[in-house]
């Protein structure tokens, strides 16, 4: 079937076009190429799917009203996955109008495609960000989210709730999926384990906020992955026990559904480091810092309507995960020319 994949050009995109590509789909890319983090990055994940022959990349910025209705007449894709975004946390306090263009102007664009050209299911990225001041661990779809924490927080829960009017007002069948703490090869440069890789190596101090008390569900990219073509190939049904008179954030009476998709299992930030240093093999010099603004000290997935309804739990050790990402960046970086990223 034909899928657009957007940020096809970014990590979770690229890596959900490629296992798409391989089981015999129809993907069109989609992706501006922004400069948020280093563009020769984002054209090497491009280059790798550009050579599967049921690929095409469609260089095209979510904003642009026209040029998306016209992909979406021309395409008729049969499903949609949505993961293009501006990213990150701290960002979105340095620059909160990226966020509005990108995650709230440009999911309207989508939410539209979707609806005018009959797509069968949306699926589309969300965020443990939502959690926003939730304390109650672990953190769960049938909580209510309506204290976020920094605006990256805010434009994620507004994506859920644009979903559901659509949902609701047009039947269109949405999935929004909570991804925590996504990492592994070609990962973003602005993430901890790039940064805390790279500085380790080059024998740099690497900033640890919060004085190392954060605890993450660290998440590895391929068990994102898994979970987000699951779920796609899942449908979003309504719920047929939801009760207005008592409703239930994570479902609804209409083909509306949200999932975590995290690894469950929280890891100290310095457990984290540990791993790194001994993948590297060199110790961190590490600047010890205070909590930064927006984030929040722990994070830690339920997802047990994942497993109940798509059959799939994540359970890819740090351990793992962190030697194949440091093998990639080792292997990446390993020429000269790339080593301004």
């Amino acid at each position: 079937m034909k899928i657009l994949v957007t940020g096809a050009a970014g990590f979770v995109g690229f890596h959900t076009a490629r296992t798409l590509l391989e089981r015999g789909d129809t993907v069109v890319g989609l992706d501006n190429f922004n400069d948020y983090y280093d563009v020769n990055l984002k054209n090497a994940r491009a280059a790798i799917i550009d050579e599967y022959p049921n690929f095409k990349m469609a260089r095209l910025d979510l904003n642009d009203r026209d040029g998306m209705e016209q992909l979406f007449k021309d395409e008729r894709f049969k499903k949609v996955v949505h993961l293009a975004a501006q990213a990150g946390v701290r960002y979105s306090i340095e620059n909160p109008h990226s966020y509005i263009d990108s995650n709230i102007v440009g999911t309207l664009h989508i939410l539209e495609g979707c609806r005018h050209h009959k797509v069968e299911h949306l699926v589309y990225a969300s965020s443990s960000s939502v959690y926003g001041a939730n304390t109650a661990m672990p953190f769960s779809i049938h909580q209510n989210v309506d204290h976020p924490l920094a605006l990256y927080g805010a434009t994620k829960k507004a994506n859920e709730l644009m979903a559901h009017c659509y949902s609701n007002l047009y039947g269109l069948p949405t999935t929004g999926l909570r991804f925590f703490t996504v990492y592994g090869p070609y990962g973003r440069p602005d993430m901890a384990l790039f940064m805390f890789t790279r500085n380790i190596i080059e024998g740099k101090p690497i900033d640890v906020f919060n004085y190392g008390n954060h605890r993450r569900d660290f998440t590895y990219i391929d068990d994102i992955v898994e979970g987000v073509i699951r779920t796609m190939d899942h449908t979003a049904e309504a719920n047929p026990d939801w009760d207005a008179s008592k409703p239930d954030p994570g479902t609804s009476n209409v083909p509306y559904r949200l999932y975590n998709i995290g690894n469950q299992q929280p890891i100290e930030l310095m457990r984290y480091i540990e791993v790194i240093e001994e993948c590297v093999g060199k110790k961190a010099k590490k600047n010890m810092l205070p909590l930064q603004p927006g984030d929040v000290p722990d994070t830690y997935a339920d997802t047990e309507d994942l497993v109940r309804d798509v059959d799939y739990k994540p359970d890819t050790a740090i351990e793992t995960g962190v030697r194949k990402f440091v093998d990639w960046y080792l292997e990446y970086y390993q020429s000269d020319e790339k080593q301004s990223a």
